[in-house]
């Protein structure tokens, strides 16, 4: 699995094919909690402990609380409902998000000791979950965008994410065209939309790792459909 070295006080980490199928609403489900369990117990993290979200590709952004301590992680109907981003300030209370080509976004306040863990798929990305994200720890957390730091998981990158004309249409930029086909970037969108916020560019980290063409460790719609299942990013302060 990749290392997302964000800060000391926080543990980041996300899952991949070899730990199997995170999900227990997509593709082969029926190892789901196990595998849950054997990659958080790597990194000293309870699987009954997380916090997830049924993620509806939208721009909710939910603050989570000590109470929300497990919800969705054995039963997807307890999952916080409709979200795509969580944020917290509470310490040993892990958040996680599902993803198969969707980017994930960690994101740091080193003076608030606070953090969000994004879903940001394509139609989240245009619906501007990071500016809703960023907007609601401004709120809560009185964070200050320039001092955040924020690292990107895998996702599926311009160099496979083909896309109808009519798509690319909806976005002013992160769109490249090839020979008359249309290639949609969603970490170039993101990070785009991160600086015009005021986060520093050198505080942004990219995994640089695309799901489409490393579709044999990480899992990929784009590629195998219904059937894919999901890895897991999981952030928590300590």
């Amino acid at each position: 699995m990749p290392e997302i070295h964000l800060h000391p006080k926080v543990t980041c980490a996300i899952s991949n094919r070899d730990s199997g199928n995170m999900s227990l609403v997509y593709g082969d489900t029926g190892q789901a909690i196990n595998n849950r369990r054997g990659f958080l117990k790597g990194i000293g993290i309870d699987y009954l402990d997380i916090v997830c979200a049924k993620q509806v590709h939208s721009n909710n952004v939910v603050y989570v609380k000590e109470g929300d301590k497990g919800k969705g992680a054995s039963y997807y109907d307890d999952s916080i409902d409709a979200a795509d981003a969580l944020i917290t300030d509470c310490r040993n209370l892990p958040l996680a998000v599902f993803s198969a080509d969707c980017l994930s976004i960690f994101i740091y306040d080193k003076n608030s000791l606070s953090i969000a863990l994004v879903h940001a798929g394509r139609s989240g990305t245009l619906a501007g979950i990071i500016s809703r994200t960023i907007g609601l720890m401004q709120k809560i957390f009185f964070s200050v965008p320039g001092d955040l730091i924020v690292a990107f998981g895998p996702c599926i990158r311009s160099c496979c994410y083909k896309v109808k004309s009519e798509v690319a249409g909806l976005y002013s930029s992160g769109v490249i065209k090839i020979n008359g086909h249309f290639y949609l970037d969603i970490a170039a969108l993101n990070k785009s939309e991160l600086l015009g916020l005021g986060v520093k560019e050198q505080n942004i980290n990219d995994s640089g790792i695309c799901t489409s063409c490393n579709n044999k460790h990480y899992y990929s719609y784009y590629k195998e459909g219904k059937s894919s299942g999901r890895i897991m990013s999981v952030m928590m302060l300590k």
